[in-house]
């Protein structure tokens, strides 16, 4: 599947039925947002960290490829960093799909489905991206 290895992941993460919902997932790997701030200073939002860094080194990775060769993932990618509102650098955007990678994979575990454009992002985000693309 997209050059990710189900093995390393589901070794990291262990049964998916265990957790509710795949923000739990993003927060074991440490890739939730978070200010870092202290007294009256406020600081940069970054990801936390505080979780495998296994796990976010293997997604990484592997959101590399995907990016490269499947097509929604390049697009959401081109999306995040060429919007008009808040473009985000491409880091920040591969981090950011990441999270979405998480996401999707906790889904098609969990539900026992295969991999559909049309549910993973839905209506809504397809529009903007083919928008987007135009």
């Amino acid at each position: 599947m997209w050059g990710l290895r189900p093995s390393g992941f589901l070794a990291e993460v262990g049964d998916l039925s265990k957790y509710d919902h795949g923000q739990q997932i993003i927060r074991l790997a440490g890739l939730n947002l978070r200010e870092n701030s202290s007294g009256k200073r406020k600081g940069k939002t970054g990801i936390s960290k505080r979780g495998r860094s296994r796990l976010r080194g293997l997604l990484f990775r592997c959101i590399m490829p995907i990016v490269a060769k499947n097509a929604e993932f390049k697009a959401l990618h081109k999306h995040y960093t060429t919007r008009n509102q808040n473009p985000l650098k491409k880091k920040q955007s591969l981090i950011a799909l990441c999270g979405k990678l998480i996401r999707v994979l906790y889904t098609l575990g969990t539900k026992q489905k295969e991999y559909d454009v049309n549910e993973v992002f839905g209506p809504i985000r397809l529009a903007q991206l083919q928008e987007n693309a135009a």
